[in-house]
């Protein structure tokens, strides 16, 4: 089965197009200022075929997936003859609360639940929505099925997900920790298992997905049982422009000395601040690690913020889960960061991790960085998203 991953924003559009039969991707895409004016990069992975990349009117996210199409069936660009050939499309959905604990086939109602997430995602569901109907008004009856971030998150324990505010609000509103790279998480811990061998029911592992957006999640036999971002995302560590978990008083004085609308003190937390915020320089950890080598005291400040909140998330959740079997680094910064990574490491021998640095020299590769001796495993696995939600479309629409 040939399978379709799309992941909407509000104006763009990321998809790969898999072959299930071996996992391999086709074709993968990127559509941008859809609405605006248009452009689209078109990456088919076999060989013969040319890459597009070109400005192309995108009045809207159906004829964003009606000209993607049209590029998948072409002779220079394509990969398929029919677009009979797509048996199924996967979406990425940020938002499921608590209607959705697992990837669900798209009909009537499930759109319905996806919509009255809307409250608790309100940039980011109404974006997947459209992606979904812009693929039924192209794609037909194709099946189509939501994979959600917040799903793997469901499992969480009533004491890790309820906030300590009046029960009313959860009761009426639904305000409670959510969670979300739940897919990433979801991967990553899987392939940890793999690699250690071992049943994943029997191991604790906490999972560190590190990019411009962070969150650690601790994973006890293979369900989420906490994570650091929240109601929103953002909750949690420093990112590259959220500020994570600050004292909510804040907020309040913000506004009174600044004169400031709350609207615009949250636009300050989500755009404006983690290490962007204290560095003053960049959002982009690259930028940061130039400036701290050259000397800017305040780039090698919010690395060592971020640093030390992440060293200081794995502590409590090793504690948490009553021990860990390894830490997973993923995402961009895991993924690609020997510094980032070392640098978190280096807190880490109070729970008996310890990182072995010339083994962690390693950028985008599947490895045990762990020193020998040390207790529990330090492992990098770059992180697969889409190939989660193409493996969860198979699953239901061949279920």
């Amino acid at each position: 089965m040939k399978v379709l991953v799309i992941n909407a924003g509000s104006s763009s559009l990321k998809y790969q197009l898999f072959d299930m039969t071996d996992e391999q991707v086709l074709a993968k895409g990127l559509c941008e200022r859809i609405g605006i004016d248009g452009h689209v990069k078109h990456q088919p992975t076999v060989e013969g075929k040319a890459t597009f990349d070109e400005d192309v009117p995108l009045p809207d996210h159906a004829a964003a997936i009606a000209f993607v199409m049209e590029k998948m069936m072409s002779p220079e660009y394509g990969v398929i003859s029919d677009a009979s050939e797509i048996g199924a499309v996967g979406h990425r959905v940020v938002h499921g609360g608590e209607k959705f604990s697992a990837s669900s086939l798209i009909d009537a109602n499930v759109l319905k639940g996806i919509e009255e997430c809307i409250p608790l995602a309100p940039l980011h569901n109404p974006a997947n929505i459209t992606g979904i109907t812009a693929c039924q008004s192209v794609l037909g009856k194709v099946p189509q099925v939501a994979v959600f971030d917040t799903a793997f998150h469901q499992t969480m324990p009533d004491y890790a997900y309820t906030y300590p505010i009046p029960h009313t609000y959860y009761d009426k509103y639904k305000i409670r920790r959510y969670g979300f790279h739940g897919t990433s998480h979801r991967y990553v811990s899987d392939r940890a298992a793999k690699m250690l061998g071992r049943p994943i029911e029997e191991l604790k592992l906490i999972s560190c997905h590190m990019g411009n957006g962070s969150s650690v999640c601790a994973i006890d036999g293979g369900k989420s049982v906490d994570t650091t971002m929240g109601f929103t995302p953002l909750a949690g560590v420093p990112m590259g422009t959220r500020s994570g978990d600050i004292d909510p008083s804040i907020i309040e004085f913000l506004m009174d000395k600044e004169g400031l609308s709350v609207k615009d003190v949250l636009n300050t937390l989500n755009k404006k601040s983690g290490v962007l915020g204290v560095s003053c320089v960049s959002s982009d950890f690259r930028d940061l690690g130039t400036a701290a080598a050259e000397g800017n005291e305040q780039a090698a400040l919010a690395l060592k913020v971020f640093f030390y909140h992440v060293a200081k998330v794995i502590g409590a959740y090793a504690v948490a889960m009553n021990g860990v079997d390894a830490v997973i680094f993923t995402a961009g910064i895991g993924e690609n960061g020997i510094g980032e990574r070392e640098a978190i490491a280096k807190n880490l021998g109070a729970i008996g991790l310890q990182m072995d640095t010339e083994k962690n020299k390693v950028r985008g590769k599947e490895t045990d960085v762990s020193a020998e001796g040390s207790r529990g495993r330090v492992l990098v696995i770059p992180t697969n998203e889409e190939l989660v939600i193409a493996r969860d479309t198979v699953k239901i629409v061949a279920g």
